[in-house]
């Protein structure tokens, strides 16, 4: 997988690294020791699901004197977002016009039951 929106998919496929962005983006920037706390893993392994998300391209790492905050990247959800409006906006043109067919479905039924009564 080479392109961004993919990696960023893949990286927000883990539960865990959904969580951590949720933290990030409520609580603003945290060490990885702070976004390891509520978890019954190793800092090591946060640490590799940091490396994930800032591979592709969610979070970054910056250095405040001996801390280095992990900080989200929050361009990265504007072209998850582009992509998801594409599709949503599609699938909402295909419903519209199934419910215009289903309407003159309707409606054709109905005046056919009309002209049988007539009869």
């Amino acid at each position: 997988m080479t392109d961004q929106l993919s990696r960023v998919f893949q990286a927000l496929a883990d539960p865990t690294r959904r969580d951590m962005v949720a933290r990030l983006a409520a609580d603003g920037d945290a060490s990885v020791g702070e976004l390891a706390a509520p978890y019954d893993v190793s800092v090591q392994a946060v640490s590799k699901h940091v490396k994930v998300l800032e591979d592709a391209g969610l979070v970054s790492r910056s250095r405040d004197a001996q801390r280095r905050p992990v900080h989200l990247e929050a361009e990265v959800f504007d072209l998850m977002t582009k992509w998801i409006e594409r599709y949503r906006q599609q699938v909402e043109e295909r419903y519209r016009r199934l419910d215009a067919v289903l309407a003159a479905t309707a409606e054709d039924t109905r005046d056919d039951r009309e002209e049988g009564a007539a009869s």
